[in-house]
């Protein structure tokens, strides 16, 4: 743990371990899948979505801080910070009981992201950073990889999607890296990329991203070396409009995420008239 870490960050993973686990005694699949409603960032509310925002946003009110998070949108409180937080990423994931979902949540100060914390609800494994230091569940300062060509990289994916050229494109980078994987956690795999259990984490042209997902890998990036950047070279700068996307890339050296971007880029400008076959 870092000991200057903003507490509406810590209150935040502390709220939200809690939310979960109360919802996934109390509610069946069935209830957390249900949607909600529209959330502030344009796609449907999963009911498990709701439960754990609305306990974080109560334990956070004591702080004065401003909020953006994905399904209530940005709530304005007169101050220089702003949490920027996804409550659960991966809602799909905890509404189904896969224990792989997580609260992330960056600190910005007069816009600028200064602070980080991605928490894997399940286990309670953190993630932190400040602009000065960083450090990940071993308490270890974070260490990415020093993997250079995609060729020899284990990298995460978001799941393919076979229809639009982004599916070439995913195809494209799972024949061409050592070992695939995915996780349906966004913040994780980037937090992953920050410690060096995996090497890179790209969404392959979707343009699935928002500020949510990406805000505390800034951070991580800048703390801890690696690369954190958008497929079309759009910067990742703090905004209260959660529709914007980006389809991003986190990878541990700049010629890693290079290569991932050329062989994206490829496939997107050059995709096939038949979707890519993923069996075996």
């Amino acid at each position: 743990m870092i000991a200057n870490l903003h507490p509406a960050l810590t209150d935040a993973a502390a709220s939200a371990r809690a939310a979960l686990a109360d919802a996934l005694a109390s509610h069946t699949r069935a209830q957390l899948e249900a949607h909600d409603g529209i959330g502030a960032d344009g796609t449907p509310t999963m009911h498990v979505d709701t439960l754990v925002e609305h306990r974080i946003l109560e334990d956070l009110a004591r702080h004065r801080v401003n909020v953006l998070s994905e399904e209530a949108g940005f709530l304005d409180h007169g101050s220089t910070c702003t949490v920027v937080l996804d409550p659960v990423d991966g809602s799909a994931n905890a509404a189904a009981g896969v224990p792989l979902c997580a609260l992330s949540a960056a600190l910005a100060v007069d816009g600028e992201f200064r602070q980080a914390l991605t928490c894997w609800l399940h286990t309670g494994d953190t993630w932190h950073a400040t602009v000065d230091e960083s450090c990940g569940p071993d308490g270890k300062p974070l260490r990415p990889s020093d993997a250079t060509r995609l060729d020899a990289a284990a990298v995460s994916l978001l799941r393919p999607h076979i229809d639009k050229a982004a599916g070439h494109a995913w195809w494209e980078v799972a024949k061409t890296a050592r070992r695939i994987r995915v996780l349906s956690c966004s913040t994780v795999d980037i937090a992953l990329v920050a410690s060096g259990a995996v090497d890179a984490f790209a969404d392959p042209g979707s343009d699935t991203h928002r500020l949510v997902d990406l805000a505390a890998g800034v951070v991580f990036a800048r703390t801890g070396g690696f690369v954190l950047r958008d497929l079309h070279d759009r910067p990742v700068t703090f905004t209260t409009d959660l529709t914007q996307r980006w389809s991003g890339i986190a990878a541990a050296t700049g010629q890693l995420a290079d290569e991932l971007a050329t062989t994206i880029h490829t496939a997107l400008t050059q995709p096939p008239r038949e979707p890519p076959c993923l069996s075996p």
